[in-house]
């Protein structure tokens, strides 16, 4: 399997799927329902680029959620920022008008704001196949941070129906999810 090959046609395919906007809802709607019974405070997610699913619009109302319930601990939301020397990833805490800077990559990343620790993490998924293996973009970031990161959190894929690899071989060094949505709903693990 040409993995780069298998990458760029994954992201084309994404970029111009023509309901695109639909299935983000849909994702969307998903997600929310997937949280509610989590007990999870802190949540690591990502800036969306190159087409991805954004996951921040239901993180936030998350976020929201838990300050209506009125809920002794505050829940917190992280974004990645690259260490460059490491190549893995640290997260920081996010909030809708939060400072940002691009970083070394051109993605926005928090400016200035504390570190977090996250105890669920929701990873963008180029393409993802059977037993909780992701297509990623081919930097490793994430494998080596969720290899390296003690204690383990809770790792969930998103994607769209049409990252679906049926054969994806994964390599020694990936890392497996504990589950995957997609815009059907929880893809992995079968329930």
């Amino acid at each position: 399997m040409d993995k780069a090959a298998l990458r760029r046609a994954l992201v084309e395919q994404r970029l111009n799927l023509p309901d695109r906007l639909v299935r983000a809802d849909m994702l969307q709607r998903v997600m929310r329902i997937w949280l509610v019974d989590r007990p999870d405070t802190v949540i690591g997610a990502y800036w969306p680029i190159k087409g991805e699913f954004d996951p921040l619009p239901a993180l936030h109302r998350w976020k929201e959620d838990g300050e209506l319930l009125d809920e002794p601990l505050r829940r917190r939301i992280g974004l990645p920022v690259v260490n460059r020397e490491h190549k893995t990833l640290t997260f920081h805490a996010w909030y809708p008008g939060c400072p940002m800077e691009e970083d070394a990559y051109g993605i926005p990343k928090p400016k200035d704001t504390e570190l977090i620790v996250p105890t669920l993490l929701f990873v963008p998924c180029v393409g993802y196949g059977a037993g909780g293996y992701r297509l990623g973009y081919g930097g490793g970031f994430y494998d080596r941070t969720l290899a390296a990161l003690e204690p383990r959190p809770f790792t969930v894929g998103l994607g769209y129906t049409n990252g679906y690899v049926d054969e994806f071989e994964p390599e020694a060094h990936d890392q497996p999810l504990d589950a995957i949505l997609n815009d059907n709903g929880v893809v992995w693990p079968n329930y």
